[in-house]
């Protein structure tokens, strides 16, 4: 006879633990200390088995028999459902253990170590900073729990701070991380893929850069007369003889440096490109080094932290120089070297466009094209460095020189 919630309410436990049946295999389990387990008995492969299904009375008959019923659709599968529910309760530990903090730090630290596609340290350093500002909201979570409204929610926070830039590169970065989590067999699918769009598009700025003659030349003498840190007005000194992205010159190593082959050769694992760049080292460039290097040679780095020497200058060090000199970051910008060095390189006439693509380490989606510039290119380009630092030389001492208009080669 099928059991009723009123019987179930008044069964009482016995000397010892008795059944109480329902039907197809339900059965309620009524111990001698008075609890009431659900159970369903089943054979599968001529053997005959017990299904936990929970305990009443947060199971109710209703409930039970529900299970039940999936159990046996599960049998009816060729399927058995204590093996089913073994696996069920192995994937929602691993879903548990999976949470988007976790999955975050382990996609981070792969990106470190990826080869050829490796996060440079400042790189890196920037794209952990923006996924743990989604900890609060979504760190905690089950990858595979999150969805799409979760997502857009904890971005905006970040969008309705003015950070749109930062908004947008996090919510690209939780993207990678789910992305991540699909190829290595953790989730289905993206949830991020819907919500492009979603976010206001930040307008686009540029670094702050003197880019005419006249205007670098005060730029130089100003540095020259910076009465600031020593270590801090050779860097500044440096920068646009060589032109190389901030990062990269702050990280600069002593190892690095040949002064006998007058040549500063950037490991692949500092560049933006990935790749070894090599940098022809003018007279004055080396001039500038060998004073840095009576201050801080010969190991470690060559702009090394005023407070310790196993780290490099602050990102900011520069900046700061500049702003300290009455330079506003409209004005110019450590990166805006680059841009100054750019424009009148190419406006000077007088060198192959792509030798002063090289020079500035700018990439190459065609990878035959690249190699061929990479040679062909090298003797022009360690002209050039000569040229361009006889030049700054020229603007600094405030003669009225113009780029002089060549035929292109």
């Amino acid at each position: 006879m099928a059991l009723t919630d009123v019987g179930i309410r008044k069964a009482k436990a016995g000397p010892k633990a008795y059944k109480m049946s329902d039907s197809l295999g339900l059965f309620l389990l009524v111990e001698r200390t008075g609890g009431k387990l659900w159970r369903m008995k089943y054979r599968i492969d001529g053997r005959e088995k017990k299904l936990a299904i929970g305990r009443y009375p947060e199971i109710g008959l209703a409930e039970a028999r529900r299970r039940r019923d999936a159990a046996r659709e599960q049998l009816a599968q060729g399927k058995d459902p204590s093996r089913e529910k073994q696996r069920e309760k192995a994937r929602a530990k691993l879903g548990a253990e999976n949470t988007f903090a976790s999955l975050a730090a382990e996609f981070c630290e792969k990106r470190k170590h990826d080869g050829s596609r490796a996060w440079a340290p400042a790189t890196a350093k920037r794209c952990e900073y923006l996924l743990s500002v989604l900890n609060s909201s979504i760190g905690h979570l089950p990858i595979a729990d999150i969805e799409p409204a979760d997502i857009l929610t904890a971005v905006r926070r970040i969008e309705s701070k003015g950070k749109l830039e930062s908004a947008k590169r996090t919510l690209q970065l939780a993207g990678s991380v789910f992305r991540y989590a699909v190829a290595t067999a953790r989730l289905k699918s993206d949830p991020t893929r819907d919500l492009r769009g979603a976010l206001m598009n930040p307008t686009v700025t540029h670094y702050g850069a003197v880019l005419n003659p006249v205007g670098a030349g005060e730029l130089l003498r100003a540095i020259d007369g910076y009465e600031g840190q020593p270590i801090t007005k050779l860097a500044m000194q440096l920068a646009p003889h060589v032109f190389v992205r901030p990062g990269e010159l702050r990280h600069a190593e002593w190892s690095e440096i040949d002064f006998d082959g007058a040549l500063w050769t950037i490991p692949a694992n500092k560049t933006k490109m990935r790749k070894d760049h090599l940098v022809p080292l003018s007279r004055q460039a080396i001039a500038i080094l060998e004073e840095a290097y009576r201050l801080t040679g010969p190991d470690g780095y060559v702009f090394p932290s005023a407070r310790t020497r196993r780290r490099p200058m602050s990102d900011n060090t520069i900046n700061a120089g500049l702003r300290r000199l009455g330079y506003t970051t409209d004005e110019m910008t450590a990166h805006g070297f680059r841009a100054m060095a750019s424009t009148l390189l190419n406006e000077s006439g007088k060198w192959n466009p792509d030798a002063i693509e090289r020079a500035l380490a700018h990439g190459d989606s065609d990878k035959v094209r690249a190699a061929y510039h990479r040679g062909a290119h090298w003797k022009e380009r360690v002209k050039m460095m000569k040229w361009w630092s006889d030049y700054l030389d020229q603007l600094r001492e405030g003669a009225e020189v113009m780029p002089i208009k060549a035929a292109k080669r």
